[in-house]
């Protein structure tokens, strides 16, 4: 076994291992009466024939058949290999003609994306290679299906984002030198505003390789992986160039170096050095990658790496508008979902006007809450109706109405309009648009 492993690692096939024929096998084939020569055969090859009739054979492959019997006569030992070699080239033709070639699904999926293997990411040692596998993880290999049209509102943050991502790919000849494309931007603002929805848009429309990368993917309880994650994070962007890295929740790995009580730890300072040094690498370099960023508190950011993010967006509440084509569009006139059909009556300008200070998660709870209401008082009918019965019973939902949705928002608070001043004042001292 041990010359086996040698000789594969060496040539990349394995050996062909022979035996030398002893006395008594040569004694077999010593010539009988009749001055003819019979071979003496294993059990194993009695067989052959018997699979050999089994399979219907074409006319080509009879004819062959027919020339090696002929064969046989002059020549047994030849006849006989050549004699298997047909059975084998049957064998194959056969289990052929037995596929279905329709069968298969040569059409892949157009929502997974296609990787190029790791086996070809060269320069790196195994141990990196573990790594990037672990990185690779966090690609986004299926469409989140979330369009530039699917987000209300927010047009500027969209189109800062179509600059630096789409255009640069769609038209490379114009972005260079001092036009070269923005290398990062940061998504700041409060909770709930479209930030995360705004990086799925990425995933979706810029046909770029989308690393959804959290705190838990580059920071590791070993000494020096977290460091390393870091580098073979951004060397696989290159490899898989055009790439998009989305660093949600930034504030959770970038915080101010140095403000932690009693000292940040030395694991931690490393890592974010190493961030800070291969985004110094992407801003000298003309790779497609770019560095997407998320933050709800970005006053806890370091202040080398708000240098590092060129554009910083504020993605602040929804407006009236966008208040109004939320409410329109989670709570219809008219809307049905398999048997059920919900109907309101509402007064959008008005139900806008009440909801200032709410973010786009709070519009969508308040909506989902009063359209609940309603469900609610036919529960009981669900209830009492006979279980051995296969049918339900014909199901009229009430109307949603203004003074209903009025009365979910009163017992349901925004979750961030306190720290809308304070992120004003922010954008007013970092704004970078």
């Amino acid at each position: 076994m041990e010359y086996e492993s040698y000789y594969f690692i060496k040539f990349q096939k394995y050996p062909k291992i022979v035996k030398k024929a002893s006395d008594t096998e040569e004694n077999n084939l010593l010539p009988r009466s009749g001055g003819k020569t019979k071979r003496v055969t294993n059990d194993s090859y009695q067989n052959l024939p018997n699979i050999n009739h089994q399979r219907p054979r074409s006319k080509a492959v009879s004819g062959k058949t027919r020339d090696t019997k002929s064969l046989n006569k002059e020549h047994p030992k030849q006849g006989q290999v050549t004699a298997f070699r047909g059975l084998l080239t049957d064998t194959a033709k056969g289990a052929t003609s037995e596929l279905d070639l329709n069968t298969f699904d040569c059409n892949p999926d157009p929502s997974e994306r296609l990787l190029k293997p790791l086996s070809a990411f060269i320069g790196i040692n195994s141990e990196m290679r573990e790594l990037a596998a672990v990185v690779s993880r966090d690609i986004y290999l299926h469409n989140p299906n979330i369009k530039w049209d699917d987000i209300i509102g927010l047009d500027a943050a969209k189109q800062l984002v179509k600059e630096a991502v789409v255009y640069p790919i769609r038209y490379p000849q114009l972005f260079t030198g001092i036009l070269s494309p923005w290398k990062g931007l940061l998504l700041y603002g409060p909770p709930g505003t479209g930030k995360t929805l705004l990086a799925k848009a990425v995933a979706t429309e810029c046909k770029t390789t989308f690393f959804n990368i959290s705190a838990s993917t580059i920071v590791s309880k070993w000494r020096g992986d977290s460091e390393k994650l870091v580098r073979v994070l951004f060397e696989l962007a290159r490899y898989h160039a055009p790439s998009t890295i989305f660093l949600d929740e930034l504030e959770s790995v970038m915080s101010q170096r140095g403000t932690a009580p009693g000292g940040e730890h030395e694991g931690s300072l490393r890592m974010k050095t190493e961030l800070l040094v291969q985004m110094d690498g992407l801003a000298r370099s003309e790779d497609l990658v770019f560095v997407l960023a998320a933050s709800n508190l970005p006053w806890e950011l370091d202040c080398a790496m708000l240098r590092r993010l060129e554009k910083r967006i504020l993605v602040d509440l929804p407006s009236h508008e966008a208040r109004q084509a939320m409410i329109h569009h989670w709570l219809p006139p008219v809307s049905k979902s398999r048997a059920l059909e919900l109907r309101t009556e509402l007064e959008y300008s008005v139900l806008s006007q009440e909801t200032e200070g709410y973010s786009g998660s709070d519009i969508k709870l308040v909506c989902r809450e009063a359209a609940m209401r309603p469900m609610r008082k036919i529960f009981s009918a669900l209830e009492n109706h006979q279980a051995e019965s296969s049918h339900l019973p014909g199901i009229q939902l009430d109307t949603v109405t203004t003074a209903d949705f009025l009365d979910v928002l009163a017992h349901t608070k925004p979750s961030a309009k306190n720290l809308t001043q304070r992120y004003s004042a922010w954008q007013r001292e970092f704004e970078s648009v």
